[in-house]
């Protein structure tokens, strides 16, 4: 267990990196530390776990020591606080994730040509074997694939599920193609909300991230930052972030802004992957009707279908996406809790969750805006 990213190589750590995932890529993992967005007091601590072989790197773990619950979007705040009135402690803790992210993406990372089940054992292995030392009440690993979590089942770990909205491109060839495939009154509401932007004399421009300047990025995050404020938050990721990372050709921020006449009213920041556009923060100045529809939603798929990408994922919770042709999806974490008591209290917890969200996800579905002479399946 290392402690930082940079002790192992980029081109190591990336041979191991599920190809066209921008946030498991070691520049973009390396940006956060680099610009104090974990580390210091911030509560999030790099700690990689990297599994060598004859000196070959074979497998690794994006892990971060945690002396909080804030930014990571799986909750266990409630657990933290059992903790403390039966006089316990909870924090430091172990989680593997990318900070900030709630994407779904591999966790455990295994290099070319390895075998994957021993591998998957091994890294269960180590974190199990570090939880052992007393330091850590527990480990998790978060927005995970579904296998990596049946795998980890079986070391211990206990699986918990959550629902997000996910967008599909089925082959369409246009934005009108697409509202074709919903009901008459879902796709004359679309048009409504698109229709009411355009009339605000409001206009849309994507821009790639390289292309921007230090002073837009800069006008970039205070935007971005008032959705944080509305909600009494400090932004978690600092604007010399999202300028590290555009640097890069493989970490391919997007950055959509909103204009009317000349002034930026507002913007909405996405990632770009081989197959996937990834939706993370949006701010605006002024309020407009449909306006976050509009940039957060609806030019996404738009982008999607002009660009071929395969899936639209943004971001976490919002009924309101169902509307705009979003479908529900299971996301998938392990956790494996060192106090008995605590890991059999939480797995009867863990169970009755998998119930309930089970319930939604099935009902989520049932609301979708697609005709019902089409068959789409769901996700898993």
């Amino acid at each position: 267990m290392h402690t930082s990213i940079n002790a192992i190589s980029a081109d190591e750590w990336n041979r191991l990196a599920l190809a066209g995932v921008p946030f498991l890529r070691h520049e973009f993992l390396a940006a956060l530390e680099h610009t104090g967005a974990v580390g210091g007091e911030t509560g999030w601590q790099a700690r990689p776990l990297a599994l060598r072989c004859d000196g070959r790197l074979v497998g690794a773990m994006p892990l971060y020591e945690k002396t909080h619950s804030y930014g990571e979007f799986v909750f266990d705040f409630a657990w933290a606080h059992a903790y403390a009135e039966h006089g316990l402690r909870y924090y430091p803790k172990l989680v593997a994730a990318t900070p900030f992210t709630p994407a779904t993406g591999s966790r455990l990372l295994i290099a070319p040509g390895e075998d994957r089940a021993a591998i998957w054992a091994a890294l269960g292995d180590a974190l199990r074997q570090l939880l052992a030392s007393g330091r850590w009440s527990s480990a998790h690993v978060q927005f995970a694939q579904a296998d990596e979590v049946a795998a980890l089942g079986a070391h211990g770990f206990l699986p918990r599920t959550d629902c997000q909205f996910l967008w599909e491109n089925r082959g369409y060839e246009s934005f009108d193609a697409f509202l074709g495939t919903f009901t008459a009154d879902k796709r004359k509401k679309a048009h409504r909300e698109r229709r009411r932007v355009r009339e605000a004399g409001i206009r849309h421009e994507w821009r790639d991230g390289s292309t921007l300047a230090s002073e837009d990025w800069a006008v970039i995050h205070a935007l971005l930052a008032t959705t944080f404020h509305r909600h009494g938050h400090e932004p978690y990721l600092p604007a010399a972030f999202f300028e590290h990372v555009s640097r890069s050709p493989h970490t391919e921020p997007r950055v959509l802004l909103a204009r009317s006449d000349e002034a930026v009213v507002a913007a909405a920041l996405f990632f770009r992957g081989q197959e996937t556009l990834y939706g993370r923060y949006w701010g605006c100045v002024e309020a407009h009707h449909s306006l976050h529809f509009e940039t957060c939603y609806h030019q996404g798929i738009e982008y999607c279908i002009q660009e071929r990408l395969q899936r639209f994922e943004p971001g976490t919770q919002g009924e309101h996406k169902i509307a705009r042709g979003f479908a529900p999806h299971l996301t998938h974490s392990a956790h494996h809790i060192v106090d008995s008591r605590f890991a059999a209290a939480i797995g009867r917890y863990l169970e009755a969750e998998r119930a309930s969200i089970d319930t939604y996800f099935h009902s989520a579905g049932a609301h979708t805006p697609f005709r019902r002479d089409l068959s789409f399946d769901p996700p898993p």
